[in-house]
């Protein structure tokens, strides 16, 4: 989502004749976005700002903008700590950059930007072009949150839930579609909460898999207390919407996910998944797990172990448990580092175990590659299979945009290595 809303504040911006810069040295403004889900992230910023406090010695100084969730978090303490910062700009705000970047041109007085004004922002999202021309484009289709898990500092940062009109979604995918986009993929704090005007994310993808231009539909991130029988037939029935679902659950202890106010349990996730392969068979699993919450036990990890054995999810993000000030969990009781950290590393071998059994399975296979970009001076390509493995071949024809059947030849943990399989339509692609 930040690399979404970094896009749409390029497309703000020139409407005030900035431009993209490649070169510290020649800027006359500089955005920080941000993100404060993990620890430190205020830290970086200020980092950051010595850093070009430091090149910018002995020239002009830029307009330094902080973008984004640490803005919104930590807004008033960021221009009170730091004068070298022009302007915070939290996330439901970036629609007042323009504004907010001549006042500063101006000599006026720092800005805090931080309200929750998510309808007048989508609002003006809508009134600026996406110019987009990636081959795969997000595309932000609701933003904030109303679950509070206790761990969670979204609904304090990305406020309430609050879903963009349909139509204008619409207008934007057609706008990356006609930029030359093949794939969109649909983004919110808890995307599956999308709901405008009785009009559900499964209503999206149906008329999203209509458009003839859009070749596949990925979404991301869910929540499992919004997983609908409809979202579950949209798997079944819409083609174009691709055959990995993400759907964290952060642990496999129904006390661990009381203790969070995550609102589901085990069994109810368990009961998601199996709706869903009994709809959609090649369907694969990724999520994200937090280790050594506050209150886990050895027995709550087994369980957490347990899940993610049975369920061999071919992707999983894990993290130790990091308190982020202002949220409920932040108060309790840590537990040691050292027995937190056994946890994880145990955890991450055994979902890297599971992800090498994985892709080891994967080599001699075929599979259908979308192609992103050429890799910098090599004559290699980089595309994502249907399950968004990251995969690499070779070619000397530029096959952007191509979506091409690969044998899969060799891997590692994090690429897949293959060739374009010779027929008569891609013959003219063999390298």
């Amino acid at each position: 989502m930040n690399e979404y809303d970094s896009n749409r504040i390029l497309d703000f911006v020139k409407k005030i004749n900035y431009c993209l810069t490649k070169s510290l040295k020649d800027t006359d403004c500089y955005v920080l976005n941000t993100c404060h889900i993990r620890e430190k992230a205020t830290e970086k910023v200020y980092h950051e700002v010595g850093r070009l406090k430091k090149e910018f010695k002995d020239k002009k100084k830029p307009i330094i903008l902080i973008v984004g969730c640490v803005a919104q978090a930590e807004g008033d303490m960021l221009l009170k700590k730091e004068k070298y910062i022009d302007a915070v700009i939290g996330p439901q705000s970036y629609h007042e950059i323009n504004k907010i970047i001549l006042n500063v041109e101006k000599k006026y007085s720092r800005i805090n930007s931080t309200e929750f004004e998510t309808i007048e922002k989508f609002d003006q999202l809508n009134l600026i072009k996406n110019n987009e021309s990636k081959t795969s484009s997000y595309i932000t289709i609701q933003e904030g949150c109303d679950k509070f898990c206790k761990f969670c500092v979204v609904p304090y940062t990305r406020g309430p839930e609050c879903s963009r009109p349909f139509s204008d979604i619409l207008s934007e995918v057609k706008q990356l579609v006609d930029n030359g986009s093949k794939e969109v993929v649909l983004l919110g704090q808890n995307v599956n909460g999308y709901n405008y005007q009785n009009k559900k994310l499964s209503d999206l993808i149906y008329s999203i898999n209509e458009n003839k231009e859009v070749e596949r539909i990925r979404y991301t991130t869910s929540h499992p207390k919004d997983f609908s029988n409809d979202l579950i037939e949209a798997h079944a029935d819409c083609k174009k919407l691709m055959p990995l679902l993400h759907l964290p659950v952060q642990s496999g202890s129904n006390k661990i996910l009381k203790n969070m106010n995550r609102g589901h349990t085990i069994e109810e996730y368990l009961e998601i998944i199996e709706k869903l392969k009994d709809k959609k068979p090649n369907i694969k699993l990724s999520s994200d797990f937090i280790i050594a919450y506050p209150g886990e036990t050895n027995d709550d990890f087994d369980k957490t172990l347990k899940l993610l054995h049975e369920l061999k999810f071919i992707n999983s993000y894990s993290f130790i448990f990091s308190a982020r000030p202002g949220t409920p969990a932040a108060d309790m009781n840590k537990i040691e580092n050292k027995i937190a950290k056994d946890r994880l590393f145990v955890f991450q071998r055994e979902a890297g175990l599971l992800k090498k059994n994985y892709r080891d399975k994967l080599v001699e296979s075929k599979t259908t590659v979308l192609i992103e970009n050429k890799v910098n001076g090599q004559n290699k390509y980089f595309g994502r299979d249907e399950y968004f493995n990251s995969v690499i071949v070779n070619c000397d024809k530029d096959l952007r945009g191509e979506i091409l059947d690969i044998k899969i030849k060799n891997c590692n943990q994090n690429t897949l290595y293959g060739e374009i399989i010779v027929n008569d339509k891609y013959e003219e692609y063999a390298a």
